[in-house]
């Protein structure tokens, strides 16, 4: 069996399966980025500075979790759909806000 076959989108694009290292620094990046992302865009609240410090610590501590298992798993692609879908309700949300009706 081809392990290469079984990669997610984004593992198979930073070859994790023949430079592992670099591939895995770059889909923890991908991934802490669009959780950042997702969390700014849906959850975020104004915090004060410490409990936003803490926030991004756990919340890259659970991304390296989540890149272990984003190597087979659409971890990654799942949280660029989550991020767009986000992005297009804020849009919609913005729009509804300007226009007046």
């Amino acid at each position: 069996m081809d392990v290469s076959e079984r990669l997610s989108f984004f593992a198979a694009l930073f070859n994790v399966d023949t430079n592992p290292t670099q591939g895995m620094w770059l889909l923890y990046v991908v991934i802490f980025l669009l959780s950042v992302v997702v969390y700014k865009l849906g959850f975020a609240k104004k915090l004060p500075i410490l409990k936003s410090v803490m926030i991004y610590l756990f919340l890259a501590l659970g991304c390296t979790v989540l890149t272990f298992l984003g190597v087979f798993l659409p971890v990654a692609e799942g949280l660029v759909v989550a991020a767009l879908i986000l992005i297009i309700y804020k849009i919609r949300l913005y729009q509804s806000k300007v226009k007046p009706e």
